[in-house]
């Protein structure tokens, strides 16, 4: 009987351990950070049990948005910003960005954008800054989310101008 309450014990310490797992547990500052990412299923936790939890890693929720079953979600993590694509089914990262240094006057941008005049179908991450005179927002390093694959797709920066004020700036035109 004793053992049989032992096993059971054990059984139940094992599975805790296995619920408090998320897709930071393998982040080291030291190491390839989207790699460690790629492919880890995050914890159904609140944001703040997960920031708490990896203190050690300096992880901060930035901001998120959900679009066709899957979010986008930026962390900073060891002092850098990431963008993560997770399924919004199964919670599985499918890709992970380091998004380049940005400042106010080059800031960090997530949206639709056009592409030498049309407006893209997918939505664009990257680094944009000011041009004088321009319709919008020139892209300085860009990214597509491609919906099919979940993945970020480089996107090539020539003819691409982000809005300055989300989409809704490209359809009041």
């Amino acid at each position: 009987m004793k053992r049989i309450i032992g096993i059971a014990i054990l059984a139940l310490l094992g599975a805790s351990q296995v619920s408090a797992r998320d897709a930071f547990d393998k982040v080291r500052c030291d190491g390839d950070i989207v790699k460690a990412l790629i492919g880890q299923r995050d914890s159904d936790d609140t944001v703040v049990k997960t920031e708490e939890r990896h203190k050690d890693i300096g992880l901060k929720d930035l901001g998120a948005s959900d679009d066709n079953g899957f979010s986008s979600i930026t962390w900073s993590i060891c002092g850098k910003e990431y963008v993560v694509l997770e399924n919004d089914k199964t919670n599985v990262v499918h890709d992970a960005l380091q998004i380049p240094p940005h400042s106010p006057s080059h800031p960090a941008f997530e949206g639709v954008c056009k592409l030498n005049g049309k407006l893209m179908s997918d939505s664009v991450v990257g680094v944009v800054t000011e041009r004088s005179g321009a319709e919008g927002l020139a892209a300085e390093t860009a990214w597509r989310i491609d919906e099919k694959t979940v993945r970020f797709v480089r996107q090539p920066t020539d003819g691409l101008l982000c809005p300055r004020y989300g989409v809704e700036g490209w359809r009041s035109r």
